[in-house]
């Protein structure tokens, strides 16, 4: 969030096979994320991926006892490589939503953080509706939930759709487009950095459960609930005994849980 460059760093580092499906016996498994989603995944110039996900990737391996290594993926393509046996598990701040649980099975939840707009500091807006909106240029991810939001709250909006994060940012901080849509962390943590200087948090949205559904999970393939079963009983553990909000704290100084559901 590419590939090439991102499939080989990733695959080096870790050591994987060409085909994470050859690691069925589960005290081995294979983890597919983006490596461009800061702060929850981001795949550095070394090579090496840091973030949340990351982190609560390798505390759920190190509770399930299982041998854990990481492959990057380009986001819309990444159900696909899951399903073709690419990897194991997706662990990609992917939101349990009700199209997305017709391709693969979820774990409980990891966290849930609703979304929202950001624009750039001198921008006229002052609120976010399908009205103020109206005929802006409002830019998402594509193949998201976010962009999803966009296309129904915001229906006469000029919608442009981004590859990558990244790229919608450029556009918004050089004044191509009005705003953009995504998780509400993602965008704060963007504008509190030199890079996102230019642009400030208009608003959180709100939560619509049909769009941003439950929160991000892990996904698997759809005929491997036992593994998903695996995930969530390792997220209950790290958040029983404390490693959940080690790595919390390292990230946000809030509740990135969103509840106790």
């Amino acid at each position: 969030m590419k590939i090439s460059t991102r499939l080989f760093a990733a695959a080096s580092i870790a050591a994987i096979s060409l085909f994470a499906g050859a690691a069925s016996a589960q005290d081995k498994l294979v983890i597919g994320t983006e490596g461009a989603y800061p702060p929850f995944n981001v795949l550095e110039s070394n090579g090496e991926l840091t973030g949340f996900d990351i982190d609560i990737a390798k505390a759920l391996c190190v509770q399930m006892k299982t041998e854990c290594t990481f492959v990057t993926n380009d986001w819309d393509g990444i159900i696909p490589a899951l399903q073709s046996k690419k990897f194991d598990a997706i662990i990609a701040s992917m939101s349990i939503t009700p199209e997305r649980q017709q391709q693969v099975t979820f774990s409980k939840k990891y966290y849930n953080t609703p979304p929202a707009i950001a624009v750039p500091k001198d921008s006229p807006l002052t609120e976010a509706t399908a009205a103020s909106l109206k005929g802006k240029a409002i830019g998402a991810q594509g193949s998201t939930s976010h962009a999803n939001y966009v296309e129904k709250h915001f229906p006469d909006a000029d919608e442009k759709l981004y590859p990558t994060a990244d790229e919608y940012k450029l556009d918004l901080t050089n004044g191509r487009i009005d705003g953009v849509v995504d998780d509400i962390v993602v965008l704060t943590e963007w504008v509190k950095s030199d890079a996102g200087s230019c642009c400030k948090i208009l608003t959180p949205l709100a939560v619509d459960p049909e769009i941003n559904g439950q929160g991000a999970g892990i996904a698997v393939r759809k005929d491997e609930q036992a593994l998903a079963d695996k995930f969530t009983a390792a997220i209950a553990a790290i958040r029983a005994d404390g490693t959940y909000k080690k790595i919390q704290d390292k990230y946000f100084d809030f509740d990135v849980y969103g509840g106790d559901k």
